[in-house]
């Protein structure tokens, strides 16, 4: 087998630019981080990570915690995260807190106990306390879809109330003034921050939110459905729905659909989050489009900027969300 003694040899550097080379140093040339690698293959040799490790002080690897590892939000968060680390040599590992704090504070302890050089925290459960009183521990972390006044720097978070004001925007300039809401948990500050959006877009135009018109759902397809109902069921008249998540909204079209509703013709539906399968339900889902994807990878690119110290990476902290119009959105006939 062969040593990294042998590939120094090879390639006429020293063990230490070897190691560099095996770390992603940015201070090696790139002629001989070529050399090196050219060795390394001509030998069949293949780093130690345990080795790698004890050298560096690093694991190369990053702690990942999620609410939850269901459905296409957290698949498209996850892969722009894994892709961005992937390409830098770095591994993850990924556990779920499931929006409950003790299970949030367990799956970071795991994650430190795992020897991770930093960790990527989408939580809900722990405080914001919590949080700071963990940034003075020894393993960074960057916190995602959160934002913490006393933690700005390292939280890279989406404007949620613009996009619940996006939502009802739209509604309210096809000609729709009955609007049924249809929200996330309200614990939840993106859901919390979303149902302001919604409140500050009808205040535009003069408009309150009728409480009647109003369904706290779970943001899963089960609380579209069902809050399609209760708004049907309180005999209010309504021309359009907000839903505050793109799987609640599959499920109001679902139910709609089941109950003999013609969308838009009978009403219109809004989602957020333009996940993947918005394009493909019927008829094609507007939405509000949330970078998930490349907030994570910006997640990534900020531990490899502040722990792995590759400077020349430029990192956005706070996203905004943009209006994406379909087909389950027309024209108000009669309001």
């Amino acid at each position: 087998m062969a040593t990294i003694y042998q590939v120094s040899e090879l390639a006429g550097v020293s063990l230490a630019t070897v190691s560099r080379v095996m770390n992603n140093n940015v201070r090696v040339s790139e002629a001989t981080r070529n050399k090196v690698l050219a060795a390394m293959e001509q030998l069949g040799y293949r780093p130690n990570s345990i080795a790698q490790s004890l050298a560096s002080s690093r694991s190369n690897s990053i702690g990942i915690l999620v609410s939850e590892l269901h459905g296409p939000f957290y698949g498209e968060m996850l892969t722009g995260i894994e892709a961005e680390f992937r390409a830098a040599g770095k591994h993850v590992i990924i556990a779920a807190g499931h929006s409950e704090r003790a299970t949030e504070e367990d799956g970071i302890d795991f994650l430190r106990s795992r020897n991770c050089d930093a960790l990527i925290l989408h939580v809900e459960a722990v405080s914001d306390q919590f949080l700071i009183d963990l940034s003075t521990k020894e393993t960074p972390f960057v916190l995602l879809n959160r934002h913490v006044p006393a933690l700005a720097d390292r939280c890279i978070s989406l404007d949620n109330e613009l996009g619940g004001y996006l939502a009802t925007k739209h509604l309210l300039a096809q000609g729709h003034r009955h609007i049924g809401y249809i929200a996330g948990p309200m614990w939840k500050t993106d859901a919390r921050d979303r149902f302001h959006g919604h409140q500050r877009a009808l205040g535009e135009y003069q408009l309150t939110a009728e409480d009647a018109l109003f369904f706290e759902g779970d943001f899963r397809e089960t609380g579209g459905s069902k809050g399609l109902q209760v708004l049907l069921d309180s005999g209010r008249p309504f021309s359009a729905v907000v839903c505050a998540n793109d799987e609640m909204a599959s499920g109001a079209l679902t139910a709609a659909r089941e109950l003999g509703y013609d969308v838009p013709a009978d009403f219109s539906v809004i989602g957020f989050d333009n996940v993947n399968f918005a394009y493909y339900t019927y008829p094609k889902l507007s939405t509000i489009d949330y970078p998930v994807s490349a907030m994570g990878q910006m997640a990534a690119r900020w531990v490899l900027k502040q722990v792995y110290q590759q400077s020349r990476i430029d990192v956005q902290q706070i996203f905004n969300p943009h209006l994406i119009p379909r087909d389950s959105v027309a024209g108000a006939t009669a309001d």
